[in-house]
């Protein structure tokens, strides 16, 4: 009797946690091993959910201590079934002005979910495919940063709108 109560508990608790993310339709990470090198570009392959609905699009990151910059800036390029592509250069904000690292987390792995796009309809049928690189500066170089330490995993996300 004993155990099938601590069942039914760790059941009712997994489901609380399932339930909470019941907007997520696409959610995947990839590490990033060592530093994320200029030229790496992390690749996510998106088959969406339908023709109709309107979605949004995010950047995941996990970032740790040794990231040392304030903001991040990043090329996103979204590659659409029949040929089109769109291309942005996007900025975020990473720390605060003490230099706090922003995020969620209590160890020192910072998560970061960034707007990427709002209401998207996937119009076309077939595969998506969403390159993220980074395309860091230092101030006063004209050369990137080749290597960016403390990124640990790049992430894309697709959800349903809070509100319709």
């Amino acid at each position: 009797m004993q155990q099938s109560k601590v069942l039914l508990f760790l059941l009712i608790i997994s489901l609380v946690f399932i339930s909470c993310d019941s907007n997520r339709v696409f959610d995947t990470y990839k590490s990033v091993p060592n530093k994320w090198h200029k030229d790496s570009v992390v690749s996510f392959k998106v088959a969406p959910p339908d023709s109709i609905n309107a979605y949004n699009l995010f950047v995941n990151l996990r970032n740790t201590n040794s990231y040392k910059y304030n903001n991040l800036f990043l090329i996103v390029e979204m590659n659409f079934p029949h040929g089109k592509t769109i291309k942005d250069t996007l900025e975020y904000r990473m720390a605060d002005p003490s230099g706090k690292l922003l995020g969620t987390g209590l160890t020192s792995v910072k998560e970061n979910k960034l707007w990427y796009k709002e209401r998207v309809v996937f119009k076309e049928a077939g595969d998506y495919t969403v390159n993220i690189q980074h395309a860091m500066r230092e101030n006063g170089k004209v050369n990137g940063v080749i290597e960016l330490e403390g990124i640990t995993d790049v992430g894309f996300r697709i959800e349903k709108p809070l509100n319709k």
